[in-house]
């Protein structure tokens, strides 16, 4: 119970804390998310910001038009560029012709990124980009370096004015800026970026990486770092804090509740049950001494004692009826065996009564005297001639079947006078056991039991021997008295056929028995009750001894019987265990 209490206990912490700082966890995470979006898209909005300017800018308008080396001196020049933090810049007409474009890195030119920015802007589709609108800013990769651009149509200084090109700029990010803007360990990837958000918990860290969006909105980059699971961490010391604390608690509660229990329950209890045994190996039904408490426990041992004056009582009633009791039981008990075995002949004398002839005696007179007259047509003749010997094989089929049947009632006639015979001698000792083969019995007895009743039961059992220590006759009423409980438990169903299968197991130097039918099946919780001098399930008798019996013939026979069932409508099972037969064991230790 402690540990159980320990177990839903910490189940319980488990369910509270857990989600809880589950929760704050999720919202830490979106809260990192959050940020790197908001890092990623100032990035854009700085660029785009100061490319608009130099878009809406008479000087830019003018330079569309007519460029000038002065311009480009003044508005290209290092220390622009290092103003505007953009390590590019370009002007590109409306035809997508570059007029000017030049990239620097710490303040010195680099022709290898030129290149490269000139062959970004050309693959670039610049209406597209804007989406409509003046500017607009997004990522773009110049090979191995993942720029922040922004691109604004080249108006006059008050918007107006029919654009006559783009100007460019570009910002290079790389994973540093990005670490020191995010404010922890992060790293840029350039490939095979997703679009989506993606995070991936370990058992101390969590992965994130949130998209880097291009020109179309789809991610050419993402920005990838882990961040520690601090609030998991958290929470899982405080869920272990808790559940030892609490556990502590209930051990200390338990351990306190046990005394009390053993002091002021068991321990009483012990004394009662010690009495009982005493009373159980002595069978003297003396009463419990001692003082008497006032709790449940006192009235327990005043209970105890009255009960004990009551067995007392009927024990002497009891010893008074036994002897009468017993002179009838076992004339009953032959009887209900002896019931059992004449109904096969019963049954086939009922059959033989009410048996017509397969042919009319009258019409195989006419037939014989039609025969001898000479003028019969010789086609009538052969006619006459099958009939006759048609019915000569009927009769010799009836009177082969009336030999088969008069067989089994004989058989059947002689078991019963093997249970009266040995009646005698086992009401007044213990059966002696000898070696006898139980399927040699199974198979006698399922052959009366095929003609007990008027359905039609369908037997299997195995055709190797198997020796038993037991009475033969004894077991042999035993066999037969479980089958015909099977059969009426068929009949019971209301079909008009069934089975009864028979197994047998050796399990060292004990035969296991099962007897399985698919009749109306019993209650388990009922099994007990079969076994009940009187008991009886079918409603149309009053009692019977049958099981009853049955039990306390296997009992000395140093046996055992028992019944079980999966419940109504499936069939039950009786299971016999007898000692295997010493000879049996010999013979085959000799063939090992």
């Amino acid at each position: 119970m402690g540990l159980l209490g320990a177990v839903a206990l910490a189940v319980f912490l488990a369910t509270v804390i857990t989600p809880g700082f589950n929760t704050l966890e999720t919202k830490a995470i979106d809260a990192h998310v959050a940020r790197t979006q908001a890092v990623v898209h100032d990035l854009t909005a700085k660029v785009e910001n100061a490319v608009r300017d130099y878009g809406d800018w008479n000087s830019s308008y003018d330079y569309m038009a007519a460029p000038s080396k002065a311009f480009e001196e003044e508005s290209f020049s290092t220390l622009a560029m290092v103003n505007l933090d953009v390590n590019g810049m370009a002007y590109v007409g409306n035809d997508g012709r570059i007029l000017i474009a030049r990239y620097i890195d710490k303040e010195a030119d680099v022709p290898a990124m030129r290149t490269r920015l000139t062959q970004a802007i050309k693959s670039l589709d610049i209406n597209k980009a804007l989406k409509g609108n003046s500017s607009a800013g997004f990522y773009m990769k110049l090979g191995d370096t993942l720029a922040a651009v922004g691109v604004a149509q080249v108006r006059r200084s008050d918007g107006s004015g029919e654009p006559r090109g783009y100007v460019l700029m570009a910002r290079a990010i790389n994973s540093a800026q990005l670490s020191n803007l995010l404010q922890l360990q992060a790293s840029l990837v350039l490939r095979d970026p997703s679009n989506e958000i993606t995070k991936t918990a370990t058992r101390s860290r969590t992965g994130i990486t949130v998209p880097i969006p291009g020109p179309d909105g789809r991610a050419i980059a993402t920005a990838a770092y882990s961040v520690p699971r601090e609030m998991s961490a958290l929470g899982t010391k405080m869920l272990i804090v808790a559940v030892i604390g609490s556990s502590l608690l209930l051990a200390v509660v338990l351990w306190v509740l046990r005394r009390m229990i053993a002091r002021l329950v068991l321990k009483p209890l012990k004394r009662i049950e010690r009495h009982m045994g005493l009373v159980r190996q002595s069978g003297n039904l003396s009463p419990l001494t001692g003082e008497g408490s006032g709790d449940e426990i006192g009235s327990l041992a005043a209970s105890f004692n009255s009960m004990l004056a009551q067995l007392k009582d009927l024990r002497e009633q009891l010893e008074t009826q036994s002897f009468a009791l017993g002179r009838s039981e076992s004339a009953v008990a032959v009887m209900h065996n002896v019931r059992n075995a004449l109904n096969p002949i019963s049954t086939v004398l009922s059959r033989g009564s009410n048996r017509e002839g397969g042919v009319d005696r009258n019409m195989l007179d006419r037939a014989l005297s039609e025969l001898v007259k000479d003028d019969v047509p010789v086609a009538r003749r052969q006619k006459l001639i099958a009939f006759i010997a048609a019915a000569n094989q009927a009769f010799e089929e009836e009177r082969e079947d009336r030999k088969r049947q008069f067989a089994i009632g004989r058989e059947a006639l002689h078991h019963v006078l093997e249970i009266i015979g040995s009646q005698q001698q086992a009401a007044h000792e213990r059966p002696p056991l000898d070696a006898c083969d139980i399927t040699d019995i199974v198979a006698q007895n399922a052959t009366i039991a095929r003609y007990s009743g008027e359905i039609s039961i369908a037997f299997s059992f195995p055709g190797k021997p198997h020796w038993v220590m037991a009475s033969r006759v004894i077991l042999s009423q035993v066999v037969g008295n479980l089958f015909s409980n099977a059969a009426e438990a068929i009949a019971a169903t209301g079909r008009a056929s069934g089975s009864i299968s028979v197994t047998i197991e050796e399990k060292g130097d004990r035969v296991e028995i099962v007897i399985r039918d698919d009749g109306e099946g019993f209650d388990p919780a009922a099994a007990p009750t079969l076994f009940q001098r009187g008991f009886s399930t079918r409603a149309h008798k009053s009692g019977g001894l049958g099981l009853h019996w049955c039990a306390n013939s296997m009992l000395a026979m140093e046996g055992a019987l028992e019944l079980r069932s999966d419940g109504k409508g499936t069939g039950a099972r009786a299971i016999l265990t007898l000692g295997r037969a010493s000879m049996m064991r010999e013979s085959d230790s000799e063939a090992a």
